[in-house]
């Protein structure tokens, strides 16, 4: 083979090599219309179609190879138990557009270290990050108007968290057993805190409970064996077992 012919050859091999690349990798895809239905490969680092919409349910349930997902803008939903499971993903930049983190979106994600939540999201729901155990902090945006059952629950690694103003309750089991959770900043117009919300949270020394609080439910800060200061208002009820027995109660009025 001449010289040319060689050096024509190596440009078209180059040429070619990322559209073949992203070609095989469409492969692994199900698509219907502009919702990606469920990826099939094994690939460490995936990028999801352009103009996909949709990431339905279970799309990537127990990836176990994935460590990065790409999310084009274009997607505005991201379905039940979308990413349940992928316990190699280290990160997540979720577009704006995107609603809510729904049930289940990243159960299990073990390796999860960062995720940027966009304004867009109104709405963490049920389960959403719990056994994320290697998230240290998260931002919530302002937009967020509801965390819902056990949304952070077995994130062991969390340290601290700020609930957007928004919220007006936290439910049950939300942050339980986030052992590593040292402060959390609890906005005033909060007007419940569910049952077993932040149990197992040894790492709290103390919680302010603000006069907006009508009621703390059952069990809410057992197993917080080193919680040692509650300040809360005479007129909030206070269920059973929610303040561990060697705490001391502080009234604010």
């Amino acid at each position: 083979m001449t010289k040319p012919s060689i050096f024509t050859a190596f440009l078209l091999c180059v040429t070619l090599y990322v559209p073949l690349a992203l070609f095989g990798q469409s492969q692994d895809f199900t698509i219907d219309g502009t919702r990606l239905v469920r990826y099939r490969g094994n690939a460490a680092d995936v990028t999801i179609p352009a103009g996909i919409t949709t990431i339905g349910n279970d799309a990537f349930w127990r990836c176990s190879g994935l460590t990065n997902i790409t999310i084009p803008p274009s997607v505005t939903t991201i379905e039940n138990s979308a990413f349940w499971g992928c316990g190699s993903l280290t990160s997540v930049i979720i577009p704006e557009g995107v609603t809510a983190i729904e049930n289940h979106t990243f159960l299990g994600c073990k390796s999860l270290a960062d995720i940027t939540i966009p304004d867009s999201v109104t709405s963490i729901e049920v389960h959403a990050f719990s056994g994320c155990a290697s998230l240290t902090n998260i931002s919530i945006p302002s937009s967020v108007i509801s965390i819902n059952l056990g949304a952070f629950s077995s994130c062991y690694s969390l340290t601290d968290i700020t609930i957007p103003t928004g919220v007006t309750s936290i439910a049950k089991h939300t942050f339980n057993r986030c052992r590593s959770l040292t402060s959390i900043t609890i906005p005033t117009n909060i007007t419940s805190i569910g049952e077993r919300a932040f149990e197992g949270c040894s790492g709290l020394t103390s919680v302010t409970i603000p006069d907006s609080v009508t009621s703390i439910g059952e069990y809410a800060f057992t197993l917080c064996r080193n919680l040692k200061t509650v300040t809360v208002s005479r007129k909030t009820r206070i269920g059973k077992g929610a303040i561990p027995d060697g705490a001391k109660i502080v009234y604010s009025d």
